[in-house]
């Protein structure tokens, strides 16, 4: 099984993607995961300009780099979630507006309806992104919360967002939403909680990236297992343990890098997630989606990092055998 080796461009937004686009095919990239902030993906311009397509696609092909997946993270999470001042600079602005909370939603859904179109447009057949989350607020702290302040808050995601993958199913794109706190899935059980509230709708799956996974003690062979048929998409960074006594799983009110968090985001392959075991599952399950590198290592130039992680994920990427190992694990798991 080889799976394509992608870059996740969001750590790159600040470079032309003309420029991304040479680089990571210099760093032996096979593909990207464009993310529609920067210059990379414009979103209105796609819709609005029969060339803007075109050209894009024809700027990949010249690197020999692939478009499966289509990012969608910053104005996904506004969709259904508490809107504040934050959420001013992950937007456009023409769908930020005049900055009520009811009309930037409302624009945020349009754009990522809008944005799934593109995605058609493009040959992209999954955009990955976040949903934002009307009850985050309550998974920690006091005071507590009642089930049915629970219940309403997915009754009302669930209202926003079947809509959109309404979209998704005449356009033949799934929605991966990756699992991340912050989001309405976070974890495995909140992942259930999700599926169910949408009924299983098959246009709804995950972005599975297991260092949001690692650093919270959840085990991202675990949620694989649990979800063989919705992991849409998968990211690979990586995350180290960081707690000294003083300080706790919870990033706090510290950036990334800053020594008074309980973790750190890594390159793959330099922190504590088990890889070899995550794509042992992986071809278990049979995904054949591209493994994209989403970029996240205070420590190390980006540059560097990037042909470093390219390198590693194909290295890691062994194939299983030929005997189907997906049908042994389904019969075990049936046991």
């Amino acid at each position: 099984m080889s799976r394509a080796v992608i870059l996740f461009t969001s750590a790159w937004a600040d470079v032309p993607l003309s420029e991304l686009a040479g680089r990571a095919g210099e760093w032996g990239y096979q593909g990207l995961e464009l993310c529609t902030w920067g210059d990379h993906l414009e979103v209105q311009r796609a819709l609005s300009e029969p060339d803007y397509c075109p050209m894009k696609l024809d700027l990949l092909a010249r690197q020999d780099l692939q478009l499966p997946v289509v990012a969608a993270h910053r104005v996904g999470q506004a969709v259904s979630d508490l809107i504040d001042e934050r959420h001013q600079e992950l937007v456009p602005e023409y769908v930020w507006g005049d900055g009520h909370p009811d009309g930037v939603r409302q624009r945020a859904a349009e754009e990522l309806t809008a944005t799934i179109r593109v995605a058609q447009k493009l040959g992209a057949s999954v955009v990955s992104g976040f949903t934002g989350s009307p009850i985050w607020s309550y998974v920690l702290g006091y005071p507590s919360v009642k089930p049915e302040v629970i219940r309403r808050g997915l009754e009302r995601l669930v209202h926003d967002w079947h809509p959109i993958l309404d979209v998704c199913r005449d356009t033949g794109v799934r929605f991966a939403l990756e699992v991340h706190p912050g989001q309405i899935a976070f974890d495995l059980h909140s992942a259930e909680l999700t599926l169910a509230a949408f009924d299983g709708r098959e246009e709804l799956g995950f972005t599975l990236d297991p260092a949001h996974l690692h650093y919270l003690g959840v085990d991202p062979v675990e949620f694989i297992r649990r979800f063989p048929d919705r992991i849409y998409h998968v990211h690979l960074r990586d995350a180290v343990l960081c707690l000294n006594g003083r300080n706790s799983l919870l990033s706090g009110y510290w950036s990334s890098g800053d020594p008074r968090r309980g973790f750190q985001f890594r390159a793959p392959g330099r922190g504590g997630v088990d890889w070899e075991a995550f794509i042992r599952e992986l071809n278990a399950i049979g995904y054949t989606g591209p493994l994209s590198v989403d970029w996240h290592d205070p420590g190390i130039d980006r540059d560097f990092g990037a042909e470093e992680a390219c390198r590693f994920a194909k290295q890691l990427d062994f194939p299983p055998p030929i005997s189907s190992r997906r049908s042994e694990a389904t019969a075990f798991r049936s046991r």
